[in-house]
């Protein structure tokens, strides 16, 4: 077949036919139509000549070129499609390297198998061109809710038809209970949207917490004008959900609002997601306060919170255990999602039991340690004395302050906490020089001999070992791995050393052996803010 007047504006036809088919631009159509038919010019005349075709966009005249690039005398290496400047001289009158010499030659007659290799060639464009447009026209709404129909089920995954392509909704995206079938409606997530070799992949979602905050945007205007907020979203999707909100109008209230009158926009929400139950709970700066709103419609006695492990105890009456804990764990687990806290649910009777326990143990202490009778270590105990430390240096007013308490009873018991603390301290050196602790540790101001003993146990033995510590190998740390905190025990954790203070020894060391300047250490003090200790955990490595 050659490209003769007959059907040179037929070309033009099934260019703008194929584009408006798949929502393209024409010319992206002719491109590939130039390229294939320049590929069938090339099978004619030879490999290596550089054949161009360009149609008139107008008449669809498909005009064949020869072109030859002009190189250097010794860059010549392809005859059919480079030349000499010497060469040159024959078409142009004063040729410069990198020139172009175009030769119109006469179109080619495509046989069966050129005119099927050409129809590859434009329907792989087309494709491309298909693919680019629809990502170009996706990417930008991901993290938004769009409308399609189901087209088909494969292995579990459902295909939708999202208008100008086709969205993904794999079975752990579908809440639990759903069930489709070929042209049904359905409102979906768009989680995201990749370019992949095979096409644009836009993946949708029913489960992601983000559907629920987007279905409350599309039913809450207040929410849509900024005017309330959704600050954490936890779900067990097709279950039950929880949606902390605040208000920044005083005069709104957050949770009313999205509740609606008589619930009729919360039950909207409600009514897309299958009937999953919804608590909505107001939010608060407080972490305390939040997480007592959180575990509604429990009852909480008392929150202990413990920032530095991310941890939170709650205690909550005998009756409302099973309350605070939900179905299968339900209440507590959705809870610790809202807050990004891992929560121990404690009752009353749990956290009386634990504190008795604590004050036996710490009235024992004091019995065995200082030498004295129950009712006096109690006393003690009961006045908040936890360490012999704090009896050894506290000023002894606070003894006196004591029921029964005189001078000479506070001047003994002070007296048999340091005996008792020095007997200690030098066991510990003992224990430390026996397992080959150098002086140079034991000399070094900042560390107990307690502490000496654990470094030793843990084999830093010298200075030099200590300076190459890390703060988390002396003060511990928490580390996320696959979404879970993971707890890194430090040598010195037992002693309350905190990450500033083993960050403060460890460089004190470094400065002494003579490995950092002080002068630079006080330049990037002063030239740079201290990291936080989120930070410093963040960036700890791991053991």
């Amino acid at each position: 077949m050659a490209i003769t007047s007959a059907n040179q504006l037929e070309l033009l036809q099934t260019a703008e036919a194929v584009a408006r088919e798949k929502m393209i631009d024409p010319d992206l159509v002719v491109q590939a139509m130039e390229e294939s038919l320049a590929r069938a010019a090339k099978s004619r005349y030879g490999a290596d000549m550089d054949i161009r075709v360009a149609i008139d966009r107008k008449t669809g005249r498909a005009t064949f070129t020869r072109v030859r690039t002009v190189v250097a005398d010794d860059a010549l290496e392809n005859y059919h499609a480079e030349l000499t400047v010497a060469q040159a001289k024959a078409h142009l009158e004063d040729p410069q390297i990198g020139d172009e010499i175009r030769e119109e030659v006469p179109p080619v007659e495509l046989g069966r198998i050129a005119a099927q290799s050409a129809k590859q060639v434009i329907l792989q464009k087309v494709r491309e061109a298909e693919r680019d447009r629809q990502y170009e026209e996706f990417k930008d709404r991901a993290g938004t809710i769009i409308n399609g129909m189901v087209k088909r089920e494969e292995y579990g995954n459902i295909i939708v038809d999202i208008g100008r392509g086709e969205g993904i909704l794999r079975r752990n995206e579908k809440i639990g209970r759903e069930s489709y079938r070929p042209n049904d409606r359905i409102r979906c997530f768009i989680k995201d949207v990749r370019r992949e070799a095979r096409g644009p992949q836009i993946f949708l979602s029913r489960t992601a917490p983000e559907f629920m905050s987007e279905l409350f945007k599309m039913e809450v205007p207040e929410i849509y004008d900024g005017i309330i907020e959704i600050k954490a979203v936890a779900r067990d999707p097709g279950s039950r959900a929880k949606i902390a909100v605040i208000s920044y109008d005083s005069g709104i209230d957050p949770v009313g609002a999205c509740v609606g009158m008589r619930g009729s926009r919360v039950q909207a929400v409600v009514n897309e997601l299958q009937g999953e139950k919804i608590d909505i709970i107001p939010w608060n700066e407080d972490q305390a306060t939040f997480l007592v709103n959180a575990l509604q419609p429990a009852e909480v006695s008392k929150v202990v919170i413990d920032e530095e492990a991310g941890k939170i105890e709650v205690v909550v009456p005998d009756e409302q255990l099973s309350l605070a804990i939900g179905r299968r764990g339900q209440n507590v687990r959705l809870a610790s999602m809202l807050t990004g806290l891992d929560i121990d649910i404690l009752t009353e009777a749990d956290e009386s039991a634990r504190r008795q326990a604590e004050f036996a143990e710490r009235s024992a202490l004091f019995m065995e340690a200082l030498d004295i009778d129950e009712m006096m270590a109690q006393l003690l105990v009961a006045e908040g004395f936890t360490t012999l430390e704090e009896v050894a240096y506290i000023e002894q007013d606070e003894l006196l302050a004591i029921d029964g308490f005189d001078e000479d009873t506070a001047d003994e018991l002070q007296a048999r906490a340091r005996d008792r603390l020095e007997a200690v301290n030098q066991a510990a050196l003992e224990s430390a020089r026996a397992l080959g602790v150098e002086d140079s540790l034991i000399g070094f101001e900042g560390l107990t001999p307690q502490m000496i003993e654990a470094l030793a146990k843990d084999d830093v033995k010298t200075l030099e070992d200590f300076a190459t510590c890390a703060d988390w190998e002396l003060a511990g740390g928490w580390t996320t791995v696959d979404g879970q905190r993971v707890k890194d025990d430090g040598v010195l954790e037992p002693f309350d050393v905190s990450l500033e203070e083993a960050q403060h020894l460890i460089m004190t060391a470094r400065v002494m052996l003579g490995w950092v300047d002080p002068t630079e250490l006080e330049a990037d003090a002063d030239s740079a803010d201290a990291p936080d200790e989120a930070e410093l955990e963040t960036d700890a490595p791991r053991p």
